[in-house]
This record gives C-alpha cells, structure tokens and sequence, in this order.
C-alpha cells in the first residue's frame, strides 16, 4: 500500500518534471508572441496568420531541438521514482 508521504513527494515530483519539460517550448512561444504582437503593434498589420504561423514553427524547432532532454528527464524520472512504486521497491 502506498502511504501518503510517498504519495504527496512523487506526486511533487512529477509536477516539477512536467514544469521543467515545459519551459523551453512555453519560453519560446511567450518570446515569439510578444515579438510578434509588438511587430504589428508597430506596422499596424492584424493578420491572425501573422501570429499563428511563426510562432507554430518556432515551438516545433525548439520542441525538436529539446527533444532530447525531455526524453531524458522522463526516463530518468521513471526509473527513479513511479518503476520503483510499480514493483513495490520503495
């Protein structure tokens, strides 16, 4: 039975995984949005393509780019903590 301390931490634990697995591609789209927005703040261009596109292939570059450490901080993730639980090693 799983108790309610190891319950809570791994909990925590995943959260904080899926916060940092998520920065990167959020720090891109938040930069490249407001890049955008003040480029048509600037030219008065309002064209929603404008906004979509750029900041599509940017988040897809960047989730390429750190495809790598977000694989490896799942593994690592799961092998440390939720196996562990699974087979009852905790």
């Amino acid at each position: 039975m799983l108790s309610e301390g190891i319950f809570y931490d791994t909990l925590r634990q995943g959260l904080w995984v899926a916060v940092t697995v998520s920065i990167p591609i959020l720090t891109v789209a938040l930069v490249t949005g407001l890049a955008i927005g003040l480029f048509q703040a600037l030219t008065s261009i309002q064209e929603m393509t404008l906004t979509f596109v750029p900041k599509l292939a940017a988040i897809v570059i960047v989730f390429w780019l750190s495809m790598g450490f977000m694989t490896q901080t799942l593994v690592a993730f799961f092998d440390g903590h939720i196996i562990p639980l699974i087979i009852g090693n905790l």
